[in-house]
């Protein structure tokens, strides 16, 4: 990881973003236009950030990480590996904000995890305080109120348990026995209704 400076050969910031000096930044990332990345970040390798894109202080994201336009990572919020967040979705950090009391320290910020392969749709809103496990998939337009089970589908307002998905993308349709197998051959079993597990 290195400093950021504009130019540096070993990612992309466009002319149009501001990149606040602390802030580290993986090879091979790509940050484009009208975003700003403040200094206590942490982006790892290979990520891009579409137009519009703010990293608050104190958020960490992964290496692979694919973050749509039009998306603020408030301070409190973590991203693992391979999370896509896609347009416009919605992270926030307070549980109770006010204008005239406002919560401004970290210890008034909810912790929001997103673990690797989760994907957030278009519009979706993250309330704070949830994890999203792993590969958990997050419908545009869903409000999470409520953390996300490992390979979970979720949707509606507040968002449900719909569904499994594989960490590939496959719908998964389990047998009488409990087992299902995606279309690259990974099998995965139904432990309970609110739990499944990769083999």
């Amino acid at each position: 990881m290195a400093e950021p400076t504009l130019g540096k050969p070993d990612y992309f910031v466009h002319e149009s973003s501001y990149v606040d000096a602390g802030a580290t930044i993986g090879t091979g990332t790509k940050i484009w236009h009208f975003c700003h990345v403040y200094s206590k970040t942490h982006i790892g390798r290979h990520c891009v950030l579409g137009q519009n894109v703010t990293v608050a202080n104190h958020v960490t994201i992964g290496d692979q990480c694919k973050i749509q336009n039009n998306v603020s990572l408030y301070e409190g919020v973590t991203l693992e590996d391979y999370v896509f967040c896609g347009p416009s979705m919605v992270f926030t950090n307070v549980k109770t904000p006010r204008c005239e009391f406002p919560r401004n320290t970290s210890a008034d910020y909810q912790q929001t995890w997103v673990k690797r392969g989760a994907s957030i749709g278009a519009n979706a809103t993250i309330v704070c305080g949830v994890t999203l496990h792993e590969g958990a998939f997050v419908a545009a337009g869903a409000v999470v109120t409520k953390d996300v089970p490992a390979y979970g589908m979720v949707s509606g307002v507040p968002a449900r348990l719909v569904g499994w998905m594989s960490a590939s993308g496959d719908v998964l349709k389990f047998d009488k026995n409990g087992y299902a197998v995606d279309s690259t051959g990974t099998r995965y079993q139904q432990i309970s209704e609110i739990e499944v597990r990769k083999l």
